[in-house]
């Protein structure tokens, strides 16, 4: 009988970015609330544009709604008047992107995962945590990201 030499056993480790471990549902999503085609390929959680550039004028915002920025991967809401919050637009159940602010909720069109547009928080799964507050400053009507 011969004997032959195994080759060395190699383990790979993987280094995950926080980014990674809180990304959601899927890429997809044009700007505004009204769209987005909804494929599965994971977004950058990190928000894209925080060099000062608006985001939106106040009245862009409807009270108790929201809209999507899909090209700088964020969500801006107002849940009550003069109340406006930002969130990361990457939905943490597989990283894609939310598409739609309709009916109090931050819509996922990958899986259904729903958020609520006062904080963030999960309406709906499967997604396992709120979607991640940006900080924004609202001055005279214009909304940018801190």
């Amino acid at each position: 009988m011969t004997s032959r030499a195994m080759p060395p056993r190699r383990t790979v480790t993987a280094l995950f970015a926080t980014a990674a471990l809180t990304a959601g549902c899927g890429s997809g999503g044009g700007e505004g609330s009204d769209g987005g085609t909804g494929t599965e390929e994971p977004a950058s959680a990190a928000p894209s544009g925080a060099d000062g550039a608006p985001l939106a004028k106040t009245s862009e915002i409807p009270v108790g709604g929201g809209k999507v920025f899909a090209d700088r991967k964020i969500v801006v809401t107002q849940p009550t008047e003069g109340d406006f919050r930002a969130f990361s637009a990457v939905c943490t159940h597989q990283g894609c992107l939310v598409n739609k602010v309709a009916d109090g909720t931050i819509d996922c069109p990958c899986h259904g995962s729903r958020y609520r547009v006062a904080d963030g928080s999960v309406a709906a799964g499967p997604a396992p945590r709120p979607l991640p507050e940006e900080p924004i400053i609202v001055s005279d009507e214009t909304i940018t990201l801190a």
